[in-house]
């Protein structure tokens, strides 16, 4: 989309981190937005923030993990914009990373990381494609992870795999139909938000049975990705990549090159038909 001016966007997990630049960035380029999280009060603070760029702004409580909740997003801003041209589908949680052993992982945290960032992505698709294909002039933001690309055996790591390749499919399916419709797909690297937060908001039924004391390895590497987090980039310098791939019909959004080179190796023993090889994020 070339001109974003006096059109609409929607966000999901828009109450902080990169849905909050996002919405911040979008209504600075002149959309009105409309911010959709699971946390009610942050929400409400979010949409006042937004709110000073003079833009038509307003906040729906939205659990992404819920068809039916995505749909009734969907439908109330139809109804009250009439269309949407933008739509970022960027709610997600980090799940659990601290486990006592290698593989660890509880069903229910893997359905709960799966149901937010995997089918939240999909019951978007679902929600507004067809709303986009019909009018033509519209945009689609997934935020997946550098964690698509590199291997890991968590919950997080495929949901974000996932999401990378549904959303590089739809790409192709659309420009095979010939669609003015645009996807990019959002990998960023380590970005300073409360991701490792993600608890704040995990349902009563998946909450975590107590684990056995963690291992001085495992907690380590979990006090690694804490303090990358927290030095990581700016969700605002993310913002700003993702509005000029919008403009742009740029499919990948990347925030460090550094972590891309790194692939290198993977898929060098792809194409050789070797084993696997030890990445470092």
């Amino acid at each position: 989309m070339k001109s974003l001016e006096n059109k609409t966007a929607v966000i999901t997990g828009a109450a902080s981190g990169l849905g909050l630049a996002f919405a911040h960035r979008f209504a600075r380029a002149g959309m009105d937005i409309v911010m959709a999280d699971v946390e009610e009060h942050a929400l409400a603070e979010a949409k006042g923030q937004v709110e000073q760029y003079g833009r038509r702004v307003s906040a729906e409580v939205v659990d992404v993990s819920d068809a039916e909740q995505v749909q009734r997003l969907a439908d109330s801003t139809i109804a009250e914009h009439g269309r949407v041209n933008l739509v970022c589908n960027n709610a997600g949680v980090g799940g659990s990373s601290l486990t006592a052993q290698p593989g660890a992982i509880a069903l229910k945290d893997w359905k709960w990381v799966l149901d937010v960032n995997l089918w939240g992505v999909i019951h978007g698709h679902a929600a507004f494609l067809p709303h986009l294909l019909e009018h033509g002039d519209g945009h689609i933001v997934n935020t997946a992870s550098m964690a698509g690309h590199f291997p890991g055996h968590s919950a997080y790591g495929a949901s974000k795999w996932a999401v990378v390749g549904l959303s590089e499919g739809l790409y192709h399916q659309l420009n095979d139909a010939g669609s003015t419709v645009g996807i990019s797909c959002l990998c960023p690297g380590w970005v300073s938000t409360r991701i490792g937060e993600s608890a704040r908001n995990r349902p009563e039924w998946a909450a975590p049975a107590a684990l056995e004391e963690p291992s001085p390895e495992a907690e380590a590497r979990y006090q690694y990705v804490r303090d990358q987090v927290a030095s990581g980039l700016s969700p605002e310098l993310v913002a700003d990549l993702v509005h000029d791939a919008v403009v742009a019909s740029s499919f990948w959004v990347f925030t460090d090159m550094s972590m891309v080179d790194r692939l290198k190796d993977r898929y060098d023993a792809v194409l050789n038909n070797r084993n696997p090889p030890r990445i470092i994020v």
